[in-house]
């Protein structure tokens, strides 16, 4: 009882500070850049970090292991590894451009995970047998850190597959806002040179976790690969990002960066069929992951 009401509580103080983070970027946005209140936010999204981590480890007490279980605990740790994702610009004194992205998706995250699930899907459950194993870990918390990384460096991709040298565009923009910030003009080499190195960086979990599910699966089924829908779908967005770096990467090719980005919007939309798409049918070896 006790856990469970400080899991409430917690779960709760994350998405009251997201949510006020998110009012502030607004505020900063529609208005003007105050220092004082970016500087909030930041600290705000380290508490939410610190929320988060305080229920995972509480569920983890109160279950016995490690909360990747179901859709409701894979949510939690998404919102957990998206605030990592947002923290990392501002710990490395680098200029945040995630903040837009990283805030309003934790609060999705968390927001469908808290409202969207059924109360059922909230309590810890006994792992079926398939998911005792030391695996579990490895293998889940390295898809989702990698699903985290590589939508934030899919999102941030965008702005390159539009011309912003057209000036229609700014005059467009200001004549709606107030403020005279400086927008995506002055932000597109940082915008490029974070997009390859977390898109990079996921790429690299979502390997791992791929290559960790492998074994995993050899030692609960008997075979390295089934091509199960799941695995089918992380196969294809391997591919898709693989080719996305590869793309970014050779001098050989035209306009490198918007046909990068061309591809990495593509696996944008695969990660969420793998992650979401997959769940909402049930069905395959990954089922227990379901709304079901």
């Amino acid at each position: 009882m006790i856990f469970a009401t400080l899991e409430h509580i917690l779960t709760h103080i994350s998405f009251s500070i997201i949510s006020i983070v998110i009012m502030i970027h607004l505020m900063n946005f529609l208005v003007y850049e105050i220092e004082g209140l970016h500087n909030s936010s930041e600290k705000g999204m380290i508490a939410t970090f610190f929320s988060i981590t305080g229920f995972l480890v509480i569920r983890w007490i109160s279950s016995g292991h490690f909360p990747l279980s179901n859709l409701y605990e894979s949510l939690i740790f998404l919102s957990w590894s998206l605030s990592i994702i947002h923290m990392i610009p501002y710990l490395g004194n680098h200029k945040n451009d995630f903040s837009a992205i990283t805030a309003p998706s934790a609060i999705f995250t968390q927001g469908f995970a808290t409202s969207g699930l059924s109360t059922e899907m909230h309590q810890p459950a006994i792992l079926v047998p398939a998911l005792q194993s030391q695996w579990l870990m490895m293998h889940v918390s390295m898809m989702l850190l990698s699903y985290a990384a590589l939508l934030c460096g899919s999102v941030i991709t965008f702005p390159k597959k539009i011309d912003f040298e057209k000036q229609e565009f700014f005059s467009l923009r200001k004549s709606f806002f107030f403020g005279d910030m400086e927008y995506l003009n002055e932000k597109g080499s940082r915008l490029d040179y974070w997009s390859y190195r977390v898109i990079s960086l996921g790429f690299t979990f979502f390997t791992i976790g791929i290559l960790s599910g492998a074994v995993w699966a050899n030692e609960a089924w008997v075979s390295y690969w089934n091509w199960d829908p799941k695995e089918t779908w992380a196969f294809l967005t391997w591919t898709i990002f693989a080719i996305s770096l590869h793309t970014r990467t050779n001098p050989k090719l035209q306009d490198q960066g918007t046909n990068s980005a061309f591809v990495a919007s593509i696996g944008f939309l695969l990660i969420w069929i793998c992650y979401f798409g997959i769940n909402l049918l049930g069905i395959g070896f990954h089922s227990y992951g379901s709304f079901q």
